[in-house]
């Protein structure tokens, strides 16, 4: 889990934010399971997220 999302986390749960905790939750699961299944291409942390490779 990325040092960010896990920071988001934290503050979530400490602030008892329960819609936070679920967006990122889902989030989360989202990406790992896409990650897993080859749907998402592997790319450096700082590129765009719907950026594609030519």
């Amino acid at each position: 889990m990325p040092q960010w999302l896990f920071n988001q986390l934290m503050r979530a749960f400490q602030s008892k934010n329960r819609r936070q905790i679920r967006i990122l939750n889902d989030s989360w699961f989202f990406y790992r399971t896409h990650r897993i299944d080859g749907k998402l291409p592997s790319s450096h942390p700082n590129e765009p997220f719907n950026k594609q490779k030519h």
